[in-house]
């Protein structure tokens, strides 16, 4: 099948591929045809909900005329075209458009609902366009303005006509093949009069109405998403709130005082630092400013960087002498400067020595960030987002109003009609599963209400032996006070014991360490005393940090993760100080499936599918390096389960080419971790359940040609004729449909859908295998479904099938009490790439951590509160475990015993892969990591020691 545009159009990128010609936009390897959905499910109480689709009552029947508009000079800036296109629009309205109407995209394209009159199948115009003065947004107030209009060239030629009968025909079920260029004409329709009167960045539209002020002289809008969406039998429009920072418009100075982190630029009385001039020039390039030192001769510049310099020693050439900026403008515009030990901005091109003293510039209005938000900016940002449900509904709806998609004189030239009111869909809430605990526990068995549980009077499944350890205090002792840390360590080493957990020491060595000295020596001394204090083997080191930054906890996982070999628990001085038994139990969980345990598990009755034959469920995802940076690799991360109740996991890493989605050597990867299951199950796997992360929904012809087949080779790779069936499932977070229950009884406590909430008709694709699915809790704002799609089904799910064994997988999440948002495998597979990362060598910065751990942790910090209600042990993060024993006396399946002859050789050698539950690319003999798909070495990338290969350490 085509790719369908509602996927096309999930990126800024994925809109640009579709502005190429239409003969440039199909080749017949895009052609795949994914799987029909089977049927739709019934298992679970029907309720009906209202999403944020409205219904687009009337389509166009008439076939909508296709041209292609070019500009000479070429314009590279879409809000400046669309300037360009609707002051022609207007100079023509009456003259050669007759009153039709026609559409623009920024770009190229141009659609109408009837034949413009052109000669020989084209046209050209001539149009002076003023330059936009952004304190006066109405471009043809120019008088104020030194720069005279340029000139363009506009020419028009047709393309064709798009018969609008195929998209009919879609829509009805009677043609499987999206027809792109009917959607594309549609999406642009519903675009053109809010891209023009509104600021708009990719999908989205802001304004500035209620921004609110945020650290680092920015400023957060709220703005709206708006997309198209195909359904059975008709089309949909999904708006959704949106919020991004802008720079704050303003004086430079009161900006600059913000970035350094002032209350204001009095405070900065002396010349600034070199280590400040670089903070301010790496931030305020690019930025476009405006001079207000001339009168009403006012001009915009582009910042290109900061003076080394303040303004008194900057020196330029003038009439052949040297001048300084400070006397220059004294004695030109009789302007004392009030921050001459400021630096200057250097302003358009810099060989032309153009430099402009802060204080005489303002940053304009609506120009976005784009650089990577700070820790404290993020938090920022999700305080502003963070939306109830009721509140976010009637925004959705204001939104619908201000996009214009009804008095919209566009729309009904092209005859298209919306419904002004959300649309209601059906849907179900799946029955909740029932939990295991430890059979010595009070309670060993426990049926979660809305998605929750706690520990009290449970113990975990299987509590791990802990004999060595040690903590590391990374501060000094008038910080952070050793009866401080005594008492912590102690409340820790109790409530370990009442949840399981068998701690043999309860008084670890205990020892201080620099924060900015040589971790690698505190860690390996901490792991030494951990070993003497009971002469036995270390386990773990607990590790006391100063702060929630990244280098630190970056350099420690590299080192235990890589260096000495063992597992590692950080945990914040905040903490230690308060010694809470919430928090407490919260690490225990972590601490115990680190070593080995098993928190909790569903009994094989309840994972039907995986129990009743050798079954193993993969979990992937790639993690990428910042944008723009060429140096690192993009990490790809592969976890599989190891026994009946998806408890246990291996994973392997493989780095590759920075930036590439589809997986490179996933063949190897998976033939590895079915060598893994092998050998703990002594059977191979006769089906597999493959969930796949990150891939957009442009990528899915892509992913399931590339990615099953690499699937199907390492079966065949393995054993000629091996062939389990396979179902790959892609997992989506990153999209815009939202769920309001309608009724009290049909909600949870904070006016969310409840867990278990599956929606697979209403909102979901014409004919393919899909569902929306809501398992987690909702704990503050509005919940955001997760969205499955099936690439590949040769299990021949039913739609009940597949829903229960995800939506139950979501309690299997082993260090929460809280049932989870996305499908464990492919979260731990988030986990492992994340953790891989830390496993470079060098310097580390906020901007080095991955942006979907840094908003998680940061709306964690937002939940906390929330979190410590009621006595639960509530992790925010996701984690998996690793088990070789059963618990005597506890139900526990298992496919059988693993064979005495191991099929995968792990251990050094060259050339040999690393084993077991932390698989780093190839080591050669040098100790280095070579991808499999590049070759190239990559020497600061450390593979995890062997002792830590069989417990999941990345948790």
């Amino acid at each position: 099948m085509l790719h369908r545009l509602q996927r096309r159009l999930s990126s800024t990128k994925d809109l640009q591929a579709l502005q190429l010609p239409l003969k440039q936009q199909v080749t017949p390897t895009d052609l795949i045809h994914l799987p029909r959905r089977p049927n739709h499910g019934t298992t679970g109480r029907p309720v009906v909900l209202r999403t944020n689709f409205f219904p687009i009552h009337s389509i166009p029947s008439a076939n909508i005329h296709h041209y292609e508009l070019s500009i000479v000079p070429e314009i590279h800036h879409l809000k400046t075209a669309r300037r360009l296109f609707t002051l022609w629009e207007e100079l023509n309205r009456n003259t050669f458009l007759r009153s039709v109407r026609p559409v623009f995209d920024g770009r190229t394209n141009v659609y109408s609902p009837r034949p413009l009159p052109l000669i020989d199948g084209s046209a050209s115009f001539v149009v002076d366009l003023p330059e936009e003065n952004d304190d006066f947004p109405n471009f043809r107030n120019i008088q104020e303005l030194r720069r005279p209009p340029r000139q363009f060239k506009i020419q028009i030629q047709k393309i064709g006509e798009i018969n609008m009968d195929t998209l009919h025909n879609f829509l009805d079920g009677r043609d499987p093949d999206a027809p792109e260029a009917a959607l594309l004409a549609m999406d642009t329709i519903l675009r053109h009069l809010p891209s023009m009167t509104l600021n708009a960045v990719g999908r989205c539209f802001y304004t500035p109405d209620g921004a609110a002020s945020i650290a680092g002289g920015a400023e957060l809008w709220q703005g709206f998403h708006q997309a198209i969406k195909v359904s059975r039998g008709g089309m949909m429009l999904n708006i959704d709130l949106a919020s991004t920072a802008f720079f704050e418009p303003g004086p430079v100075i009161d900006a600059v005082a913000k970035i350094l982190g002032k209350r204001g630029p009095e405070e900065i009385r002396q010349p600034m630092g070199e280590r400040d001039r670089t903070r301010l020039e790496k931030t305020l390039k690019n930025v476009k400013v405006v001079c207000t030192h001339r009168g009403t001769n006012k001009r915009r510049w582009k910042v290109t960087g900061i003076t080394s310099t303040p303004a008194e020693r900057t020196i330029f050439p003038l009439n052949g002498v040297e001048e300084n900026v400070t006397s220059y403008f004294r004695e030109r515009y009789g302007l004392s400067l009030q921050y001459p030990h400021f630096p200057c901005l250097i302003v358009g091109d810099p060989t032309k020595h153009v430099y402009l003293p802060m204080e005489v510039c303002r940053i304009l209005q609506g120009q976005r960030i784009m650089k990577r938000l700070n820790e404290k900016q993020t938090t920022d940002l999700i305080r502003f987002t963070c939306q109830p449900p009721h509140i976010r509904s009637s925004k959705v709806t204001n939104g619908f109003n201000l996009l214009q998609q009804t008095d919209n004189e566009y729309l009904e030239d092209f005859n298209i009609r919306l419904g002004s009111e959300m649309a209601t869909v059906p849907a179900r809430v799946l029955p909740t599963p029932t939990l295991s605990y430890n059979p010595n526990s009070r309670e060993a068995f426990i049926t979660p209400r809305e998605g929750s549980w706690n520990l009290r009077d449970r113990k975990v499944a299987h509590g791990a032996v802990m004999l060595a350890w040690s903590v590391v205090v990374f501060g000094h002792e008038k910080d952070i006070p050793p009866p401080t840390v005594a008492k912590f360590v102690r409340e820790m080493a109790v409530t370990c014991r009442e949840t399981g957990i068998e701690i043999r020491n309860m008084n670890p060595p205990v020892r201080y360490g620099n924060p900015q000295g040589n971790i690698e020596n505190i860690l390996k001394t901490a792991y030494m005393e951990a070993g003497d204090s009971v002469n036995a083997k270390p386990q773990l080191i607990v590790c006391i940090l100063p702060n929630a930054g990244v280098p630190l906890y970056a350099e420690i996982k590299r080192i235990t993760d890589t260096v000495v070999g063992i597992a590692s628990q950080c945990v914040q001085s905040k903490h230690v100080f308060q010694a809470k038994k919430q928090y407490c139990a919260n690490v225990a969980l972590k601490i115990n499936v680190k070593l080995g345990g098993m928190n909790a598990f569903l009994g094989s009755h309840q994972l039907p599918f995986v129990a009743e034959r050798p079954t193993i469920v993969f979990g992937a995802d790639v993690t990428h390096p910042a944008t723009g940076d060429t140096s690192k690799p993009s990490l790809a991360a592969c976890v599989a389960s190891m026994d009946a109740q998806c408890s246990r996991y291996a994973a392997a890493i493989r780095a590759q080419r920075g930036h590439k989605e589809v997986i490179s050597d996933l063949s190897g990867m998976v033939a590895e971790l079915l060598r893994t299951f092998y050998q703990f199950c002594g059977s191979k796997p006769h089906r597999m359940v493959f969930y796949r992360d990150g891939v957009s929904d442009s990528q899915f012809a892509v992913v399931h040609r590339e990615e099953v087949t690499a699937i199907r080779k390492a079966c065949e790779s393995l054993e000629p004729g091996y062939r389990p069936a396979i179902t790959f499932v892609v997992v989506q977070k990153r999209h815009h449909a939202r769920f309001f229950p309608m009724r009290r009884e049909d909600a949870d406590r904070s006016g969310n859908v409840l867990p278990g909430t599956v929606v697979d008709s209403g909102c979901t694709h014409p004919s393919e295998f899909d569902f929306y699915l809501a398992s987690h809790p909702g704990l503050q704002g509005t919940s955001k479904p997760t969205h499955y799609h099936v690439l590949h089904d040769e299990n021949n799910f039913t739609s009940d099938a597949l829903q229960e064994l995800t939506y139950r997988l979501c309690y299997l999440y082993c260090r929460a009490t809280k049932a989870v948002s996305v499908c464990p495998p492919a979260y731990y597979a988030h986990l492992v790439a994340a953790r891989a990362r830390y496993h470079f060598q060098g310097d580390w910065s906020e901007a080095d951590s991955d942006p979907e751990q840094q908003r998680m942790a940061a709306s964690a910090a937002l939940a906390s509160a929330t979190l410590e209600q009621g006595g639960e042990a509530v992790l925010s993060t996701p984690t998996t475990a690793g088990m070789t024993d059963s618990p005597d006396g506890m139900e526990y399946h298992s496919y059988g015993r693993p064979p005495s002859l191991p099929l995968m050789r792990v251990g050094g050698g060259q050339g040999s892969m690393m084993g077991i539950g932390g698989m780093v690319g190839v080591v050669n003999d040098e100790g280095s990591v070579t991808t499999p798909s590049t070759g190239g070495s990559m020497p600061s990338f450390g593979a995890v020691k062997p002792e830590l290969q069989r417990v999941m350490y990345f948790m």
